[in-house]
């Protein structure tokens, strides 16, 4: 990742609404001499701005099925955004057992034109072929969280901040480890889908933020975002690290598994970081009584964002509190840190 696309991470989304939150300011008078533009005193001064009902769209989704929380989390959050407009219809398309059987569901949909199409891919190269081909068709598509490597597949692209969850989870270890006066740390990392960029994305933000405080990973297990594969990855790097001063596990529904493996093991040394945000990890962390101190966001609120920003292209409408007359081509969610002390003001947010 770029230097400018970790500067675009900065830029947020507010959970379940369609606007750019902090990051993203409307653009206004500069000094006192100048004037806002004509655009700019329209956006303004909209009635209800992007709330207002506008062209009837229909928008096709589609996400892996909910085995595992976050998963859950987007379907349910897309779905219930869409149902607070009277203007979209909400068309669900099973995504089936892998990136195959789903581009063969989203072909059949192509067929019936949607307005927009919002997807997560079980794999974003996978389903790149699908997204171009929909493009092609003049249907826009919203390519959520796994990315499609080619920019031409899809009209607005939502994910979270993965390199950034590297870097925030590093951040916090290296502040705890230098308050504690730790100069050489024994470091673990159990990681999500290896195969996966986001994975890649993660780990590399995580080493090169631990490089920059002399710190390294000394054992890294990849596990598959589910609580056996995590208790089974932790199991054997807790054998092979007999001590150890932080762990960052990538995913906190794996996590739950993680920690199945830390209480086995009576390990008590070290301390984690989670990874998501889930409502049982911000719980833990509120309670303090676990390794787990803190975890890092990936918000599944994404996906009523994409709902929200692929109604406004099925209607041809741009942001209210933007000057600009399109929705932007891409967004990357902030991934932000809870801790003991703002635990509170997130687990509303949890999943």
């Amino acid at each position: 990742m770029t230097q400018h696309s970790r500067d675009l991470s900065r830029r947020r989304l507010l959970f379940g609404g369609a606007a750019v939150g902090a990051g993203v300011l409307l653009a206004g008078c500069t000094s006192n001499e100048e004037q806002p533009t004509e655009a700019q005193t329209k956006a303004a001064n909209a009635p209800g701005g992007n709330s207002e009902p506008g062209k009837q769209v229909t928008i096709g989704f589609s996400a892996p099925a909910a085995d595992h929380g976050w998963i859950a989390a987007i379907t349910n959050n897309a779905k219930a955004q869409a149902g607070t407009f009277s203007d979209v219809e909400f068309k669900t398309v099973e995504a089936g057992a892998d990136a195959a059987a789903q581009r063969a569901a989203l072909s059949t949909l192509i067929s019936q034109k949607p307005d927009v199409i919002v997807l997560l891919p079980h794999d974003g190269k996978e389903l790149n072929a699908f997204g171009l081909e929909a493009m092609k068709a003049g249907i826009p598509v919203v390519n959520l969280d796994r990315a499609f490597p080619d920019a031409k597949a899809y009209r607005l692209q939502i994910k979270g901040d993965n390199y950034g969850m590297g870097v925030a989870a590093a951040t916090y270890i290296i502040v705890q480890l230098k308050a504690k006066n730790v100069a050489n740390p024994v470091i673990g990392e159990i990681a999500g889908m290896d195969e996966l960029e986001l994975t890649q994305e993660r780990s590399k933000g995580f080493a090169d933020t631990l490089a920059q405080a002399g710190f390294k990973v000394a054992n890294r297990r990849a596990a598959r975002f589910t609580a056996d594969s995590g208790q089974q990855e932790a199991s054997q790097l807790l054998q092979a690290l007999p001590r150890m001063d932080a762990l960052w596990n990538h995913d906190d529904d794996q996590g739950i598994g993680v920690m199945a493996a830390i209480n086995q093991a009576n390990r008590k040394e070290f301390f984690m970081v989670g990874g998501a945000g889930s409502k049982k990890a911000i719980e833990d962390i509120q309670a303090d009584d676990t390794p787990l101190k803190a975890t890092v966001t990936y918000s599944p609120s994404m996906a009523s964002s994409a709902i929200s920003l692929a109604r406004l292209i099925g209607q041809g409408r741009g942001m209210s509190d933007l000057v600009e007359l399109q929705v932007p081509k891409e967004i990357i969610l902030a991934s932000e840190t809870i801790t003991k002390e703002n635990a509170g003001d997130y687990l509303k947010l949890g999943f």
